[in-house]
């Protein structure tokens, strides 16, 4: 009768009373290790083979055992982790004499940068004989207690000091980049055409649109960033919203006081981490290869920013973007407006 015999139900080998069955299907929410252990108790009930189980599932017979000591067919909480903390209730105590934990302290505090092994040749010297582990430990606690504290580094390089930003912070990972001016990366290229001679371009791109705003500075200075921050602003035909820059110190400073002033928001990115500024990175390439590769452009910085703006505009109206499916930026930029138009408008 489907199983059912009586008032009593037969359940993968058991007969259990139909209630303890209803009760059993009300525990079966369990967690994903819970029901790969229950599997295992499945496959021992039908092979009889606890060796042939643990082969099957790779696990080791103490393991199989444990659980199948645990296992109750009717309480499948049985097989969830055991919550309850394993530390003993009894620790030993230190035994680590007074007068060692002094002269530790004074080591450490006089020679912070060296080690327990170092500290035990100081502390032998002194006649006090105890083990490396045991001056690790002590050293360890101290710490935990807040007796023994790092110290402040003082560095000897400018390019390692770390300054905190004041605007200026890594995106988000739920940071939604859905519109035009959502995000636009910016980056700089050196320009070294002959023997002595830079020229830094600051780069523009926005990850929608793949419009591109370009400059030409003579040096890459926060003073020079927050000018071309301004051209930035006024070569969009969209407001921008979030900017994404490297560590550079030329996105400090001014550039980013300026950020923060007009409210747009800054990212910068990890130490070491150019792929996460891609878009900028490919923009700088296609800048090379279409217009410094191919072009015998000008090394006066204002002669050199006319010829940009104007490929500047061949990049931005003229040149197809297989991303955009070649469509150009303007026409991208033209659509997305024509259907957005109600909620927002260039400037």
């Amino acid at each position: 009768m489907n199983g059912r015999i009586g008032v009593h139900m037969r359940y993968k080998g058991f007969i259990v009373p139909r209630s303890s069955y209803i009760r059993r299907l009300s525990q079966a929410q369990i967690t994903a290790k819970a029901k790969v252990r229950l599997s295992w108790m499945d496959y021992y009930r039908k092979s009889a083979n606890a060796r042939l189980t643990c082969r099957h599932f790779g696990i080791s017979p103490d393991t199989f055992y444990r659980w199948k000591r645990r296992y109750k067919p009717l309480v499948l909480k049985t097989l969830e982790d055991d919550t309850k903390s394993r530390r003993p209730r009894r620790l030993r105590t230190p035994q680590t004499s007074s007068q060692v934990v002094v002269r530790i302290i004074y080591y450490r505090e006089l020679y912070p940068r060296w080690g327990k092994e170092k500290l035990t040749v100081l502390l032998r010297r002194d006649s006090l004989f105890t083990s490396e582990s045991t001056v690790g430990r002590t050293i360890a606690r101290l710490k935990n207690r807040g007796i023994l504290k790092e110290p402040i580094r003082h560095y000897i390089s400018s390019k390692k000091r770390f300054i905190r930003r004041t605007w200026a912070v890594r995106k988000p990972e739920d940071y939604l980049v859905s519109k035009p001016g959502d995000l636009v990366q910016v980056d700089t290229l050196d320009i070294r055409p002959v023997p002595g001679v830079v020229r830094k371009q600051f780069t523009a791109r926005d990850v929608i649109s793949k419009w591109d705003v370009i400059e030409v500075f003579g040096s890459a200075t926060a003073r020079l960033a927050r000018l071309f921050l301004e051209t930035l602003i006024n070569r969009l035909p969209f407001k921008i919203t979030a900017i994404q820059i490297d560590g550079g110190s030329e996105f400090k400073a001014e550039f980013e006081q300026e950020c923060q002033r007009r409210n747009i928001r800054l990212f910068v990115l990890p130490p070491r981490s150019p792929r996460l500024n891609g878009c900028v990175e490919r923009s700088n390439r296609t800048h090379t290869e279409e217009f410094y590769e191919v072009n015998d452009f000008s090394l006066d910085i204002k002669e050199l920013n006319q010829q940009l703006r104007q490929w500047e505009t061949v990049y931005n109206t003229v040149r197809p973007h297989k991303h955009l499916n070649n469509l150009t930026p303007l026409e991208y930029i033209t659509q997305w407006l024509n259907k957005k138009g109600e909620v927002y408008g260039m400037y």
